[in-house]
């Protein structure tokens, strides 16, 4: 299994994550919690290092269920857990009440340590932003547990770009996480470049559409009124009909790759492409042009990656799990209106389009090789 950075902060994770939510809760029926476990075992055999989960999920067996599981592999995974609901009435099974005061948040924390078995919380996110508390109390709530050794990195989970912002100048942000997918793409308007910006990591959540993409749902499925999925629009039969055509594409794919539509959704995402120099990692958007690998900075020549590229000179690229040692050479002069068509072509109706054939953008280009290559 690859390994990945999240951002800056230096916290090592699997390529692949395993959210954990789907085996106490929110789908149904609710699978046998030893089985659970054996899986939760079968995963880190194979390599995964990282797992989700949060005190809503359940509400709490879903953390009891992980700090059993993984207690026999403490200080060789790491966990992160969610804070910021509370249940609207007394004994209420779905919380439905946002609630990210900071008494509550180090209350909330307390009991995540207790369930999960741990001395302190590898990786804290806020699961939704709590519109009634200002989002920098929430960040200088966990950064006091931060000091207190509690808890290690803080992230944030479905948060805005603005949102985000507010929240890293209070405490650094190690990750964000929100839902991203072949079927679900919205977070590359705003969040992806602000990330970019800030060196902050990406946990993409529901990269299979919450089961839509594996082909085994279709409009005839029948989804109960204990499985959420029941009350989400793009769920209805309608939608699952109107969306087939893309699950269809991806079986195509599949079957011309030997593979499954659940592992092409996945190769998809472990393929957008991202670079790190020197420890320093960026969203980048590449393009081939014969023989050469291009790329340029979002943010043009003040990209904290285009800058570091231009000083070192090389660095490393992560790209479908996978790392290479690279060196990097700006690119200059006419190459760059290939480059351009290229990029029309590669990413065509992707709100960056515009902004990669920019002005700003063209400043920033640079030719990806393999170390020690002459090419």
């Amino acid at each position: 299994m690859k390994t990945r950075t999240l951002g800056k902060s230096g916290l090592e994770v699997s390529a692949l994550g395993l959210g954990c939510m789907g085996m106490s809760w929110s789908y149904s029926p609710i699978p046998d919690r030893k089985e659970m476990i054996l899986l939760l075992h079968a995963a880190v055999d194979r390599g995964v290092t990282f797992f989700d989960t949060a005190e809503v999920y359940g509400p709490l067996a879903n953390e009891e269920l992980v700090g059993e599981a993984l207690a026999p592999f403490r200080g060789k995974v790491v966990i992160a857990t969610k804070f910021g609901w509370a249940p609207a009435v007394e004994g209420e099974a779905r919380w439905s009440r946002l609630d990210s005061r900071p008494a509550h948040i180090k209350k909330a924390v307390e009991g995540s340590l207790r369930r999960l078995r741990v001395d302190a919380i590898d990786l804290l996110y806020q699961h939704r932003v709590d519109p009634d508390v200002p989002i920098e109390e929430v960040a200088g709530a966990v950064k006091e547990l931060i000091q207190e050794g509690k808890v290690k990195h803080f992230g944030l989970s479905e948060a805005a770009a603005k949102t985000i912002r507010r929240a890293h100048a209070v405490q650094f942000v190690t990750a964000v996480q929100s839902e991203y997918s072949l079927w679900y793409r919205e977070p590359e308007k705003e969040v992806l470049p602000t990330l970019e910006e800030l060196g902050i990591g990406f946990v993409p959540f529901s990269p299979l559409g919450k089961g839509f993409l594996t082909g085994k749902i279709d409009e005839t499925t029948t989804l109960d009124g204990a499985d959420f999925r029941s009350s989400i629009p793009r769920f209805s039969a309608e939608n699952r009909r109107a969306n087939q055509v893309l699950v269809d594409l991806l079986r195509r794919i599949a079957q011309r790759k030997g593979a499954t539509p659940s592992q092409i959704a996945l190769a998809w995402l472990l393929a957008q492409t991202r670079a790190m120099t020197y420890g320093t990692p960026t969203w980048i958007w590449s393009v081939a042009v014969g023989d050469g690998l291009y790329v340029r900075a979002y943010n043009g020549q003040k990209s904290r990656w285009y800058q570091a590229a231009t000083r070192h000179k090389a660095g490393r690229i992560i790209a479908a799990g996978m790392t290479k040692e690279v060196a990097f050479d700006l690119v200059e002069g006419p190459i760059n209106d290939l480059i351009d068509e290229a990029y029309r072509k590669k990413y065509r109706g992707s709100p960056y389009l515009s902004p990669m054939i920019g002005r700003r953008a063209r400043s920033a280009t640079v030719r990806v090789v393999p170390r020690g290559s002459d090419a």
